[in-house]
This record gives structure tokens, C-alpha cells and sequence, in this order.
């Protein structure tokens, strides 16, 4: 069931490597010396720091900038809790890599650490960090087609003028185990050290916290930008850095899913849960809409899922409810009505008992032609591997601009980066099926056993920190987080009526990687910004 929902990019490749102290950015941005916050312990792995710099030309001119690329070592929970005897200590340890980009004029500057610092990290479970990086807010960028697939090798990268580096300093960030990352340890696999939703919020938390300590940052604005399971480490991550006395100023969060439970699996294997086709009806919306596949077409995209947005938590949800009670016509009518809104036929989503399950929509959407649309981004389309199967067998997405994010990341690391080792950088770790699903949730008296859903988390976080801002991002044309299933979840977040003025929602005319169509990606920079801006991050 949940091994089924693609929210991870895993591929592979690249570098490890030296050190250049000629780019080296001064001490209001780092110290000279490449050391850990705490020296490693005898037979732990050694921090590493590659510097290098340059200048990406940007709408509003040059922005000249310093990067490091860089290692930094993370416990599990429970490492450094003194009154556990070293026995029972978890004996896995890791190393996170990074690449940071520090605005170089900004050193001259008395308060340059108080220039806003925001982390950036991709989702899976199982994920690193480049697409983010190399897609949407670092200096260079990956050039591939909008919505079809993008021709192999060689592959352009141009100079990214949608970088945020015009607002804020960026610290790209890879989960343990992935990137220039590596898990050690003789009890790495039994411990589940860092594969769980625990494990990994409080290694992000760690990382964090010894990255401010490390380059003096512990007066700036700060934020997280999390995509597609990275809003599920970001909303924990509110919560966690709170406890460690780190105040947030906000939180971004692009594809959510905070609640696991809003995944649209099989109906046959998961019964009575019916919010996930309530919240995935209007991304069907929005597809079939795309490909021209409604009975009655609207002339605008918006207008008419808030149409759809208003039948799905009506007449939708309540003919759901009913179950087995609801009666024939009802069915019929409800059957009609999701045949005017998703382009599939009458008698198939009867025979769906009105619950489109995950990866049906895209494999029968334009079965009569044979092909599959994309689950990432359903303007996407490719060839049906399987035209007998209920559900899709591949992301055309995937397919389409996969190798162009690695081969670009790869090179841009040797080349730029000045990565040459012998390590390669990973872009995945299979640990989706094993993940540890189980989460503590403030104020419960253990760990969950059910799906994880963070919302309790954010929730605290913003209650403690009344002035935490929260900007929900998404695509129209995503299935594997709608868009709608996002704002249905921070709609149902428990905080006070005021707090609510904290959360700000944009959504945009592209799928799960929002920043793949080029004129979308100048408008979530724009909103990025503006939300840096508006949230106490003047840039300096």
C-alpha cells in the first residue's frame, strides 16, 4: 500500500574530495578551519569542506556568492544521553552532506549573520537533495522540457535567475545516507538509526542546530523549505527545532503530506478510509482538463476546481460516508457527476464503487489511446507498459527528466563544486518499504502505530511560536500529494481561529516538482520571496 506512492527521486551518482582555502568565506560566514563542532570520536568518519565560488546573473543583476560543500557528523537519538550505559547506546553514526551558498557581499556587512538562512531538502523517504538544487533555487539550473520527455545526453544548464540567493543564504541538504552521506556502524540496519520519521526529523534537527553553531548563524532569520516527504520532516522539524530553543520564522512546505492517512490505496485493502479520494478528486479535475478530456470543458482552470473542490466536501464526501447504505440512485447520480468532473466513464466508476484508487486514474484516463499519464505531473504522458493492468505501471515524469537532474548534478559538482574523490554522490537510498512509520505526537504517551500525520507537530510548534509562518505550495497536476490534500489538512490543523492568519497557500499550473515549467518557477520564487520578506527575513 504505502510502497506504492511515489514521493521519492532515487537514482545515483558522483564525488568526494579536497579542500580549496583560496575561496574560503570569512568567519561571519564560517570558521577558517574545516573542523566538526565536536571533534569525532576514535574510528568516526572526519567532516569534510570543499569551498569554492562564483556569480550567477540574476533579474536583479549579479549576486556574487561563496559555497561550501561539506559533511557534518549526526547521532542517532539517545547517542549523547548521559544516563544510558555505552552498551545501550545506538552504535550507528552518520554523515549528512550539504552544499551552502553565502552571499558574498553580505560578509562586508556588520550583520551579516542576520542575513535569512534557509535549508532546503527533498522528500521519499529515501531522497537527496538535488532536485531541488538543480531545479528550482540554486544558482545553476538543469534545462529540460516542460511536459515532455527531455532527450539524453548532452544536457544544457544555464545560469539560474530564480535563484534565492536574492533573498536568503541556502544550505541544500541530504537525508543520511544519500549525497556525500554514508550510515556507519556495526548495528546501522538493526538500530533503524535514521530511517524513521523520528529518526529523521531529529537528525535534520541536529544537522541544524551544529550548522549554526558552525557558521555563526544563530542570529539569522531562519526557515525550512521542505518538499513532497520533506513537508513531513519540515512541519516535525518546527516542533523538534522549538524543543532545542530554535525558533522557526517559517516554514515551507511544496507537495504536501502531513497525514499519511489521505493516500488513496486500494479500496479493497484499506475500507472506511474515504478522505483520500475526496481530496484526490480534484486533481483528477484538473487533468482531465488538461488533456481535454471533460464532457464539458470550462474555459479556466481555477474557477472550476473550486467548483470541484466545493462538490468533493459535499454531496462527494457524504454519498462516501454512506458506505453500503447508499442507495442506487444516488450512486448513479454521484457516478454521473465524477464522470462530468474526472472524463471517465459512467459504468467504470460505478464499478470503482466511486473510490478511484492510486494509479487508476492515470493508466485508464487515456487508455483508449494506450497511454499512461504522468503521477508526478499528469501533463506527462508516456506509452502503456501494460494496457491489462488496473493501475500504472511507471511515472512518464520520472522517466522524462531523470537522467537529466544526475548527469547535470554530477557535473556541476566536479566542475563548479570542485568535488573530485573518490565517493560517488547518491541520489537515493532504497528504505521506503522499511521505513519506520511510527511517530511520537506531542502529548501522546507513545509512539503511534498508524500512519504518521505531523499536523499535531506544526501545531504546537505554531502555538509555542505564535509568530511562525507556514507557506503551503503545490501543483494542480500532482496524484502523488493533490494539492488539495494539503490545504484539506492544514484546514484541520488544531491551532486558535488567530493563528490561522499564519498560513498563506499558492498553488500553480504544474505538477509534484512545481519548478520543472520555467514561468511557474518565477512565480514560486516570487511568492517565496515575498514570504521571507513578510515573515521577518529582510534580506541583507
Amino acid at each position: 500500500m504505502m510502497a506504492r506512492r511515489v514521493l521519492a527521486w532515487l537514482v545515483a551518482p558522483t564525488a568526494l574530495a579536497a579542500q580549496n582555502p583560496a575561496a574560503a568565506p570569512p568567519p561571519a560566514q564560517a570558521p577558517a578551519a574545516a573542523a566538526p563542532v565536536q571533534s569525532p570520536a576514535a574510528g568516526e568518519p572526519k567532516p569534510i569542506m570543499v569551498r569554492s565560488s562564483g556569480t550567477v546573473r540574476t533579474a536583479a543583476g549579479p549576486v556574487a556568492y561563496d559555497a561550501v560543500t561539506g559533511t557534518l557528523v549526526v547521532h542517532p537519538k539517545g547517542w549523547d544521553d548521559a544516563a544510558l550505559p555505552d552498551t545501550s547506546k545506538p552504535s550507528a553514526v552518520a554523515t549528512m552532506s550539504y552544499v551552502a551558498y553565502f552571499k558574498t557581499d553580505a560578509r562586508t556587512d556588520a550583520d551579516a549573520s542576520k542575513r535569512p538562512l534557509t535549508f532546503l531538502f527533498n522528500g521519499g523517504p529515501g531522497s537527496a537533495t538535488l532536485w531541488l538544487h538543480m531545479g528550482a533555487f540554486g544558482p545553476r539550473r538543469v534545462v529540460t522540457n516542460d511536459h515532455t520527455h527531455t532527450p539524453a545526453a548532452p544536457y544544457e544548464m544555464v545560469d539560474n535567475d530564480q535563484t534565492l540567493l536574492d533573498a536568503s543564504d541556502l544550505v541544500f541538504v541530504d537525508m543520511p545516507g544519500t549525497g556525500l552521506g554514508r550510515v556507519m556502524g556495526k548495528d546501522k540496519e538493526k538500530d533503524q538509526a535514521f530511517y524513521g520519521v523520528d529518526q529523521d526529523i531529529h537528525a535534520f534537527t541536529v544537522f541544524i542546530r551544529d550548522f549554526l553553531t558552525k557558521y555563526h548563524r544563530w542570529n539569522s532569520p531562519k526557515y525550512v523549505f521542505g518538499e513532497s516527504y520533506g513537508t513531513m520532516r519540515g512541519a516535525g522539524l518546527a516542533l523538534a527545532l522549538q524543543n532545542e530553543s530554535i525558533d522557526l520564522n517559517g516554514v515551507m512546505l511544496l507537495s504536501c503530506i502531513l497525514n499519511w492517512d489521505t493516500m488513496p490505496d486500494d479500496p479493497q485493502l484499506n475500507p472506511s478510509i474515504d478522505e483520500p479520494y475526496v481530496v484526490s478528486l480534484p486533481t483528477y479535475a484538473a487533468t482531465a482538463w488538461y488533456h481535454h478530456k471533460l464532457p464539458s470543458a470550462p474555459a479556466a482552470l481555477e474557477p472550476f476546481l473550486a467548483e470541484v473542490e466545493r462538490f468533493a466536501t459535499n454531496e462527494y464526501a457524504l454519498a462516501l460516508l454512506q458506505g453500503n447504505l447508499l442507495g442506487d440512485a444516488q450512486r448513479q447520480a454521484i457516478a454521473a457527476k465524477l464522470h462530468e468532473y474526472t472524463g471517465l466513464s459512467v459504468a467504470y466508476l460505478l464499478k470503482t464503487n466511486l473510490r478511484i484508487e492510486y494509479g487508476a486514474f492515470q493508466k485508464e484516463l487515456l487508455g483508449d489511446e494506450a497511454m499512461t499519464t504522468g503521477t508526478l505531473d499528469t501533463r506527462f504522458t508516456g506509452p502503456t507498459l501494460d494496457p491489462l493492468s488496473k493501475v500504472s505501471d511507471y511515472d512518464p515524469q520520472s522517466s522524462a527528466i531523470g537522467g537529466a537532474y544526475v548527469a547535470a548534478f554530477n557535473t556541476y559538482l566536479a566542475q563548479s563544486l570542485r568535488y573530485d574523490g573518490p565517493l560517488p554522490y547518491k541520489t537515493g537510498v532504497g528504505v521506503y518499504g522499511t521505513w519506520d512509520y511510527k511517530h511520537q505526537a506531542p502529548g501522546a504517551g507513545r509512539p503511534l502505530i498508524a500512519l504518521p500525520n505531523v499536523l499535531p507537530d506544526l501545531a504546537a510548534a505554531m502555538k509555542m511560536n505564535p509568530t511562525l509562518k507556514v507557506l503551503a505550495l503545490g501543483g494542480y497536476f500532482d496524484v502523488s500529494t493533490p494539492y488539495f490534500e494539503g490545504k484539506f489538512e492544514l484546514r484541520h490543523l488544531p491551532i486558535p481561529a488567530a493563528l490561522e492568519k499564519n498560513i498563506e497557500y499558492r498553488y500553480y499550473e504544474s505538477g509534484h516538482m512545481v519548478y520543472v515549467n520555467v514561468p511557474t518557477l518565477k512565480k514560486l520564487h516570487d511568492d517565496v520571496v515575498a514570504f521571507i520578506h513578510g515573515s521577518g527575513g529582510a534580506a541583507k
